[in-house]
């Protein structure tokens, strides 16, 4: 068995483990993050980086690198409910560095951040490496076990992080309690080609018992196709042709390209949760982004959540871990910096998919628009406040954190 030491062990190469793990050996925190995967390609990464995000990255010196990479940039998004079009929320008056979210596969972005934190001697990430199960001292998690490359290996740690996302072995092993809030719907996720012709803004698209989510990805269109929660079954057995109309119904633009989806082993099915640890941590073990509170896809926000929760922890956490004083208080101070803004996230996501989108899946007669859409519509003004939820959200946070010469 491999055996090895560091200050902290990052269980989850996700945004919230990888900005971490970055901030904290940017600090000059040995730090070991642990992949289970061989790479960071998976399907339901979610691809959107908000001006909360892109605020750190400009903190850190590396926003002009990272817009270098492909990405499509989205100032505003806009909303088809019945025959009504208009825009919902505005990014153009944000006080942000960038007036705008980022559309970029995920892999890219954590291969960025992977490689910005290589930079450091204190950084180490190991790939194909599953975590088995935590270490315990005197009721105190001291370290974790894993399986790294197929071998054996033993961490031992000042601080566990469980970022390992929503279904996260070390929230269960640790025996942290969640609350689940249910949901009443999942998605179908799959690509369409784009033409030159079709509509550049992100969209969704409303209509009798039917909501659809496009997100312009340059060369093609990343869709998003909501169902009842449990019904992908009776779906499926209506037939891919019946599928094919309610997308085509919903956007007669990709008429054309919807017959390039040819089977369902194209369209992947996201299982929509939302809950939150009563507690985050335990001596010697702190969760967060997913693993600490499992959002919802309304709003896109999951991977902002993830980041702040990163810089907050870093801000807290770093100079305990570097001069070998971390307690248990200090975990603490990190949810409870958190836990309000992850709260009120949340409870907004809940009354959207509970009161609307819910309600929009049970029509069977035509859609009469809510009264909030229509205020939209006449008061364009008021999208800059659905513009600073999805953009900055309830608490940005902001690197406090140092960072170490490498000489």
């Amino acid at each position: 068995m491999d055996t090895v030491s560091v200050r902290c062990c990052i269980a989850g190469a996700g945004p919230a483990g990888v900005m971490f793990g970055l901030l904290l050996a940017r600090a000059g925190v040995e730090v070991l993050v642990l992949e289970k995967h061989a790479d960071f390609l998976r399907d339901f990464r979610g691809d959107t980086i908000h001006p909360s995000t892109l605020e750190v990255m400009h903190e850190l010196g590396l926003l002009e690198e990272l817009l270098l990479l492909p990405h499509q940039k989205v100032s505003q998004i806009n909303a088809q409910f019945g025959d009504l079009a208009l825009t919902v929320a505005d990014f153009n008056h944000l006080q942000t560095q960038c007036r705008f979210v980022v559309l970029m596969p995920q892999w890219d972005f954590l291969n960025f951040l992977t490689l910005e934190a290589a930079r450091y001697p204190t950084f180490h990430l190991r790939m194909k490496s599953e975590v088995t199960g935590l270490i315990e001292e005197k009721e105190c998690v001291v370290g974790l076990n894993a399986i790294s490359s197929g071998r054996p290996l033993s961490v031992r740690a000042d601080l566990v992080v469980g970022a390992d996302g929503r279904y996260s072995v070390v929230r269960t092993q640790a025996n942290l309690k969640v609350q689940d809030f249910g949901a009443p719907m999942d998605v179908l996720w799959f690509k369409l080609t784009r033409q030159p012709s079709d509509p550049k803004d992100p969209v969704g698209r409303f209509d009798t018992g039917q909501v659809l989510i496009m997100l312009n990805r340059g060369e093609y269109w990343q869709c998003g196709f909501v169902i009842s929660k449990g019904s992908f079954r009776q779906i499926r057995e209506r037939g891919l042709p019946a599928f094919h109309d309610d997308i085509v119904k919903l956007a007669p633009f990709v008429s054309d390209s919807i017959a390039k989806l040819q089977n369902w082993e194209e369209i992947k099915l996201l299982t929509v949760q939302v809950d939150r640890l009563h507690q985050w941590f335990r001596p010697g073990l702190l969760c967060l982004g997913d693993a600490a509170h499992a959002m919802s896809p309304v709003g896109g926000v999951g991977i902002n959540l993830a980041i702040q929760d990163a810089v907050a922890a870093a801000n807290f956490l770093a100079e305990p871990l570097r001069s070998n004083r971390l307690t248990t208080e200090d975990l603490n101070r990190v949810q409870r910096r958190r836990e309000w803004p992850t709260r009120l996230t949340q409870q907004v996501q809940l009354s959207i998919q509970n009161r609307f989108i819910s309600r929009v899946l049970r029509e069977n007669s035509p859609l009469s628009p809510p009264f909030l859409l229509k205020v939209l519509a006449r008061f364009p003004v008021l999208r800059r406040l659905p513009a600073r939820l999805i953009g900055i959200g309830f608490r940005p946070e902001h690197v406090c954190t140092p960072c170490v010469r490498m000489d």
